[in-house]
């Protein structure tokens, strides 16, 4: 955003959707047709029955509003692209959409997941495995980082769903260790972060060594010009389920903001937050890898107890550091924005940006994760005098109000 725009011309989130929409239907007129139809339980979406015990055990009572509309559609074999923010129940969405259409008794694999991030997938593989724990689903997280010869060693014995990155997906269909003949449905999960991080070319190949008549969904937070022209390339008749940003998540996230003034008073205010952090399990984000490995010395020099993870650390690495933060063992979690959408910890309910994100729309990937499902959360911005412009463009594009942190704020958790 140019600092030299007139005043007025700020970005105006609805604005940018409602254009969006018209360009979608002007150009489109026949090439989207939205999906408006809800179903209040999941009992009335006509599950398997082994299905429907796989929901209610993993904790899903009530459907949220992205599965009212988009798990039905999926399951009928439509095309649907469906836009919703992070934290609104998008996974489950397809993951419930492609357990009912698998066939159980072919051990081969017939829907594909794409993510941008090894995280995500992983998430994403725990939650298909969790929901067709009923159903005898074979699942298998294709991602960088692993053992090549593992994943064709697991895929040859047989799956029925791959989730991965594109990269090592694209790299077992190559090998032909992951056969495509069987593959009925392929799904894209955020979408506009994968087409941001440069996975284009990789998804358009992967998509040219797919079977012709194939079911895609299409699930993202934005949609970018990118993303609809993958719709437009490969999609057949799609449905469009929009979830609008105002009924989304940061619902029930009390959001505060700290004057720090200057970059390096940042330190001594979290210090003073310490305590409040401890008592909870909190999330610390910072801009770059860098700077998580320099605010984890600082704070362990302090005798204060942090994990951190980033992306240089590997896999093997990330994937500890996670189970701790998850088991409540490690209490405080310092990352970058790479995480942000691979983190779903049933308990944070304290998000700090020591930096605030250098995009709006990142600010409800990192806080949108704290009261997921009705849950409350709180979240801290520190804000320098540099960064209040980026807190006014948050608090316009998300149509909230951010207020000074009260002394008070231990009581709030």
């Amino acid at each position: 955003m140019a600092s030299s725009a007139p005043e007025g011309s700020q970005f105006d989130a609805r604005q940018f959707d409602s254009r969006m929409n018209e360009l979608l239907t002007a150009e489109g007129q026949d090439f989207f047709t939205s999906y408006d139809e809800v179903h209040e339980t999941f009992d009335a979406m006509n599950l398997k029955e082994n299905l429907l015990r796989g929901i209610y055990a993993y904790g899903f009572e009530k459907p949220s509003a992205i599965q009212q509309r988009g798990i039905v559609p999926f399951c009928k074999g439509l095309d649907v692209i469906q836009q919703a923010q992070s934290g609104t129940g998008k996974t489950a969405t397809f993951c419930s959409g492609i357990l009912q259409q698998l066939d159980y008794d072919i051990v081969e694999c017939q829907a594909l997941v794409l993510a941008p991030t090894r995280e995500l997938a992983q998430q994403i593989e725990k939650v298909m495995r969790a929901l067709g724990d009923y159903l005898g689903v074979k699942v298998h997280a294709c991602v960088g980082g692993t053992s090549v010869r593992e994943d064709q060693r697991i895929l040859s014995a047989g799956v029925h769903v791959v989730v991965g990155t594109p990269g090592r997906v694209f790299d077992m269909l190559r090998r032909q260790s992951l056969r495509p003949d069987y593959i009925k449905m392929f799904v894209l999960d955020e979408a506009d972060e994968m087409l941001s991080r440069g996975f284009k070319d990789q998804i358009y190949d992967i998509f040219q060594l797919l079977p012709p008549k194939i079911q895609v969904g299409v699930f993202s937070a934005t949609m970018p010009p990118e993303a609809l022209e993958i719709t437009r390339k490969f999609m057949n008749k799609p449905v469009r389920i929009l979830v609008k940003r105002d009924e989304l998540t940061l619902e029930g996230i009390k959001q505060f903001y700290v004057n720090v003034d200057k970059e390096e008073w940042k330190l001594e205010t979290l210090c003073d937050l310490y305590e409040t952090l401890a008592i909870t399990q909190s999330v610390i984000f910072v801009n770059t890898r860098r700077k998580v490995d320099w605010l984890t010395d600082k704070m362990r020099s302090r005798d204060h107890t942090v994990s951190a993870t980033h992306g240089d650390m590997d896999q093997n690495t990330r994937d500890i550091i996670m189970r701790e933060f998850r088991s409540g063992s490690s209490r405080v979690l310092i990352t970058t924005d790479l995480l942000a959408r691979g983190i779903d910890v049933q308990q944070v309910s304290l998000v700090i940006n020591y930096d605030l994100p250098t995009q709006p729309e990142n600010y409800l990937h990192r806080i949108g994760r704290s009261g997921r499902f009705g849950r409350k959360g709180v979240a801290i911005n520190f804000v320098t005098r540099d960064d209040e412009r980026m807190l006014s463009d948050i608090q316009r594009f998300y149509n909230v109000t951010v207020e000074e942190l009260p002394s008070n704020v231990a009581d709030l958790l």
